[in-house]
């Protein structure tokens, strides 16, 4: 699976530096991966015609892809996502395991999340910001999101992103991008055929230069 080559294409287009990326995925084989980039930048809106005219920003919306590209296990995706977010030099990539958001009793908040994952913002979110959204599948990911849970991973990309002045790790390459394969392997899964609570495991890549430069004095 190859997730630099659509991300890269977006960067290109968009020519703007990414806040972080996130990709949502129902723990079934064989099914649309949503692919969604944060971007960092804001849209100019003028609102009067004066002398001293006013405007208005709002932040440009993130961009959903419907990523169809075949895949067997959580592992082979997970794998996927380890060597994309290593060579884009990510401090880490953490992953979130949630719970069904149709189950009895689940706050709404939950269901909210759910479908932004997927790409289709609330029916109470602003639209003005919406995420502009290329998922034609969506409906069929949050019925099984819905019904047995969901997974979605994170992380902030050095390369390509605005994180590149603020990145404190001696393990980038200059230009903020590590040289693949990613040495960490997928670890392990809760049972997937219901989620029955949330889990988070984070894989680290990253190393403080500052921790490196104190440990040496030592």
């Amino acid at each position: 699976m190859n997730f630099l080559e659509p991300i890269e294409t977006q960067m290109i287009c968009n020519r703007l530096p990414l806040a972080g990326i996130s990709i949502a995925a129902v723990p079934c084989s064989d099914t649309p991966v949503v692919l969604s980039l944060h971007w960092h930048g804001f849209v100019e809106h003028k609102l009067a015609a004066s002398s001293e005219p006013v405007f208005q920003y709002e932040a440009v919306p993130s961009s959903c892809l419907q990523f169809n590209e075949r895949w067997k296990s959580l592992r082979e995706l997970e794998n996927a996502l380890l060597d994309v977010s290593w060579e884009l030099g990510a401090w880490d990539l953490a992953r979130h395991e949630l719970r069904p958001c149709m189950r009895p009793g689940a706050p709404v908040q939950e269901a909210i999340e759910c479908e932004m994952a997927f790409g289709r913002p609330h029916a109470g979110f602003d639209a003005s910001v919406a995420p502009v959204s290329e998922v034609p599948d969506v409906d069929d990911l949050l019925a099984v999101a819905g019904r047995q849970g969901y997974l979605v991973w994170r992380f902030r990309p050095v390369r390509g992103g605005m994180w590149g002045e603020f990145a404190d790790d001696c393990t980038l390459e200059r230009g903020g991008y590590r040289n693949p394969p990613c040495p960490l392997l997928s670890g392990e899964f809760a049972d997937t055929s219901w989620m029955q609570r949330h889990r988070r495991h984070v894989y680290r890549f990253g190393r403080s230069r500052e921790l490196q430069v104190i440990e040496a004095r030592h």
